[in-house]
């Protein structure tokens, strides 16, 4: 039975009303400082710790609770009568419940506060209660976020006591949060030379890469992700969640209604338009041979209208991802029970890419460079229309999530041809001019990297291309742009690259 709780939080939210249902209970409560103050300030009893341990806080705050007559009431172990004994003798009373929230350590590194100040949000007193607590969880309910204040005081109105289950998921909890506080002082203590990784929720994949890999999928810890699965009756593997990654992190690229469709974490399809169906539809009709057990990604609520064209051209997807979707959208998909639905509420908001290899891990930030209007060059006499722009933009959207060497050929925002994974940025070329036929007449092309040579810009002049948007930077640009006021054609440059591998 719980008798008494140490409540010691940094965030306040919600305390006052978890406390006031303890204290209902007739649980005592035993808290420091200012949460002390708040629970006082409720009208509700309060013992404050100095009055159990018989001596002030000091040290500026710095020491408080650690303390044999509070973590001893924390650590002794229930039922073991040596233990008992010494409790008793010592007079040392339990802890049966441990509230604590840390120092907010992580927030104050992301405000750039000075060094000083950091270093008072490293927490000592708060971790070893939460480690002191989580260890006996045999006998002591330990809660550390305050989204499971719910839960523990369901239980223990219930019941006057928390399940062993519980107590150990709250346990296990609290070891992930004090991991990953640890990592993240070291990682700033070492100037960023040390790291750690903290991944939780792990979900059981299909399969890896092939069916004989194992695949799993974990979340890194403190990420708040914001995807869901509506509707998984084939679960999904490996290659699923890469693609839906990729997927989705292309139509957010757009403000415009867009719909992508990706195969093998590349773009067979993207358009815009301010219908999503038919927006799909277009994205869609681009390459119809590849989007063969394709992913479809939409940046706005899925309609009705886009599950009704998925159905009646029997379209075989493996995954479908939205930010939401209709009432009517969701009865129509029960009709494709294998295909994988996703809610995704938010855009990505991880800033940093992970990638293992040769035994460690690379990591980059995100790509998330804005190319807009005016950060374009013109580097030819010809000029490019506003029409001309803003397909331009367009592709350079696209070939930002196509794999390394890319082409894309874009018209009235439309990609209607895409190369790309190719070790020649040529045959990307070639490629994508084959799947747009003719579709490549007064389309303009976007390439991830600056071209080494003027090949590229010769064949896009075969297949009618009208304007390029490429990131320039090349040591033979001037033969570059002189071979596209040869054929006719504009060329703007962005200064960027946007290599993906």
């Amino acid at each position: 039975m719980i008798k008494r709780a140490l409540i010691s939080v940094s965030d306040k939210e919600g305390i006052v009303e978890f406390a006031e249902k303890l204290s209902k209970k007739g649980i005592e409560i035993v808290s420091t400082g200012g949460t002390a103050k708040i629970i006082s300030d409720a009208g509700i009893p309060v013992t404050n710790v100095e009055d159990v341990t018989k001596f002030p806080e000091c040290f500026s705050g710095r020491v408080k609770t650690m303390h044999p007559l509070i973590m001893g009431g924390v650590l002794f172990r229930r039922g073991d009568k040596e233990h008992e004994k010494q409790a008793e003798e010592l007079g040392i009373g339990t802890v049966d419940l441990v509230v604590v929230n840390l120092y907010p350590f992580e927030e104050g590194c992301e405000q750039d506060k000075n060094e000083k100040d950091i270093v008072e949000l490293i927490d000592i007193g708060g971790p070893t209660l939460l480690r002191s607590a989580a260890k006996n969880f045999d006998s002591v309910t330990v809660v550390c976020d305050s989204r499971d204040y719910a839960r523990v005081i369901e239980q223990i109105e219930k019941d006057g006591d928390t399940s062993l289950d519980l107590r150990k998921e709250l346990a296990t909890k609290v070891f992930l949060r004090t991991a990953a506080y640890d990592s993240a002082i070291t990682e700033w203590m070492s100037n960023g030379e040390n790291k750690g990784l903290m991944m939780t929720n792990k979900r059981e994949l299909r399969y890896g890469e092939n069916p004989h890999q194992e695949g799993s999928f974990y979340e890194i810890y403190r990420s708040n992700p914001g995807w869901e699965v509506l509707q998984e009756e084939k679960q999904m593997s490996y290659l699923n969640i890469l693609d839906a990654d990729g997927a989705w992190n292309l139509v957010n690229e757009f403000e415009d209604p867009t719909a992508a469709c990706i195969k093998h974490a590349n773009p067979s399809g993207v358009a815009s338009h301010e219908d999503i169906a038919e927006a799909f539809q277009r994205s869609y009709d681009t390459d119809r041979l590849s989007a063969f057990g394709v992913i479809i990604s939409l940046n706005r609520e899925c309609t009705k209208e886009v599950v009704e064209k998925i159905i009646e051209q029997k379209i075989f997807a493996e995954i479908l991802i939205a930010p939401g979707y209709s009432e009517e959208a969701i009865e129509l998909l029960k009709k494709k029970p294998k295909l994988r639905v996703i809610a995704n509420r938010e855009p990505r908001t991880a800033n940093r890419t992970y990638r293992s290899c040769l035994d460690g891990m690379l990591v980059q930030n995100e790509d998330d460079n804005i190319v807009s209007e005016s950060d374009l060059t013109c580097v030819t006499d010809k000029k490019p229309t506003d029409d001309q722009i803003r397909d331009l933009l367009f592709a350079w959207k696209v070939v930002k999530h196509a794999k390394s060497n890319a082409i894309v050929f874009t018209k009235d925002q439309i990609s209607v041809g895409i190369g790309c994974g190719q070790t020649s940025r040529v045959d990307s070329a070639i490629i994508a001019a084959r799947r747009a036929g003719d579709r490549s007449q007064n389309a303009v092309m976007a390439s991830d990297a600056f071209f080494p040579f003027p090949d590229c810009v010769e064949e896009a002049a075969k297949h009618g291309i009208s304007a390029i948007i490429q990131p320039g930077g090349s040591i033979r640009d001037e033969e570059v742009f002189a071979k596209a006021n040869e054929l006719g054609i504009v060329m703007v440059t962005t200064g960027v690259r946007a290599f993906r591998h």
